[in-house]
């Protein structure tokens, strides 16, 4: 007899009942200190309407001003008999017709959507993950092929490279590279920050990498020279594609913590997505608000990355 499979839904229903409750606590605790929700403050910090002043020329005088919608064209005569047309919102015109006007002096204000601190603190986190992510892949390989080189000196500095860098505070290598290495060679800090997230990133990853090797059994590496090939080609083209397969979970994983350790970079004045979450607090007082957005926007770019990387392990464990 086939065994029954057991319903689901009762695990479900836990599960949203613990999420609610989840919920109910943060309000009460907000509500003990008499917090004031203020959510309509948040969306400047995305996208706002900014204002560009537009100034005349030259000397002159306003010779006409013309509506369209809620835009005004206003013409301008100068002193030289050159004519300057400049576009403002209606409701920031300064002048009307025959008015006299000096060089610099404001007509009014266009007005464009542009991306807030939030969004250009989301975008230089990007930016210097998929950086720091690309050169730590590519150093942690080369420190992981190291460690199991037969040469003694390419395996004891690798292994000296690894131990120092899992065996210090990010923090710290930041502080050092920044303020020490970076004085020395004149580095700007976006490079100290990025090559301080990729050699920490890179002893970790060449400590995955090879574990993923070594997990492989000798024979295939035998099986491989049999055929005729070199150390080097059984390794590219033998060893390296089943050990990545083996090492996808904690190479996704260590990518996920790089994204959240981008915000260490605050500290050497980056603006990166934590920081730009800081100065928004400063100015909106919304300090909840702002946190739990900055929250957000870090699992908008994590869990792509560990879906992607589930699929892609699947996918791979398919083709075994």
């Amino acid at each position: 007899m086939a065994k029954q499979k057991k319903a689901q839904w009762p695990w479900h229903l836990l599960t949203g009942l613990i999420l609610v409750l989840g919920v109910l606590a943060i309000w009460y605790s907000t509500s003990l200190i008499s917090y004031e929700w203020r959510w309509n403050r948040v969306p400047q910090y995305f996208a706002y309407h900014a204002e560009e002043a537009q100034r005349a020329a030259d000397y002159g005088r306003v010779e006409s001003v013309s509506r369209q919608g809620d835009d005004a064209v206003v013409t301008l005569l100068g002193d030289s008999g050159e004519q300057q047309q400049i576009t403002v919102a209606s409701d920031s015109l300064q002048l009307s017709d025959g008015d006299d006007v000096a060089e610099g002096d404001v007509i009014g204000v266009t007005r464009h959507w542009a991306a807030g601190p939030l969004l250009w603190g989301l975008w230089t986190t990007l930016w210097i993950s998929v950086a720091a992510g690309v050169f730590g892949l590519l150093i942690g390989l080369v420190t992981g092929l190291c460690r199991l080189s037969a040469n003694p000196t390419l395996r004891h500095l690798s292994t000296v490279y690894v131990e120092l860098v899992r065996g210090t505070p990010l923090l710290v290598q930041i502080f050092i590279f920044y303020f020490f290495i970076g004085t020395v060679l004149n580095l700007s800090r976006e490079f100290a920050g990025v090559a301080a997230l990729a050699l920490f990133t890179g002893a970790y990853v060449g400590e995955i990498v090879r574990a993923g090797v070594q997990s492989i059994v000798r024979g295939q590496d035998e099986a491989a020279r049999s055929l005729g090939l070199s150390a080097a080609q059984s390794m590219r083209h033998v060893i390296l594609p089943q050990a990545f397969k083996r090492v996808l979970p904690p190479l996704a994983g260590q990518f996920i913590s790089l994204v959240k350790d981008t915000s260490l970079v605050s500290v050497i004045a980056i603006t990166e997505l934590t920081k730009s979450g800081r100065e928004a607090i400063t100015t909106s007082f919304s300090t909840f608000e702002i946190w739990f957005c900055v929250a957000a926007l870090y699992l908008v770019i994590n869990l792509p990355l560990s879906q992607i990387a589930n699929r892609l392990e699947r996918r791979l464990a398919q083709s075994d």
